[in-house]
């Protein structure tokens, strides 16, 4: 059995690489480590690569899986998002309650049809 390290690359199928780098880099804060051939970004996300990639057809276009994004505070965050123009499904929420925190959830969409959510594990 291979010995599996750790994830190194997300990929995020987008319509609209152009439109889809300038959410992720512009209101999400990523780095923008490099664009390649038309239709590709990648973007630096804690020490994971998130590759934002157009589909050859537009028939092989569909919304990825939902990529949780860390923040120290997901009211801040959220706040800030939304004074861009983020478009989210509602306010913050606890989502999950353990013994020692709370599990606080935001979910927002990119404008290219996926959704995902802001995420803080606040502690009690």
């Amino acid at each position: 059995m291979p010995k599996i390290e750790g994830l190194a690359q997300i990929a995020v199928s987008v319509a609209d690489a152009r439109r889809a780098t300038t959410f992720y880099r512009d209101k999400l804060g990523l780095r923008l480590i490099f664009e390649a051939l038309p239709g590709l970004a990648f973007f630096e996300c804690s020490g994971i690569r998130l590759m934002l990639a157009e589909p050859e057809t537009p028939s092989e276009h569909h919304a990825s899986s939902v990529l949780y994004f860390r923040v120290p505070s997901v009211d801040e965050a959220y706040e800030a998002m939304r004074g861009q123009g983020v478009e989210f499904e509602g306010e913050p929420h606890i989502v999950h309650r353990a013994e020692d925190h709370d599990l606080w959830m935001a979910f927002f969409h990119d404008g290219e049809g996926n959704m995902h959510a802001l995420m803080e594990e606040r502690r009690r």
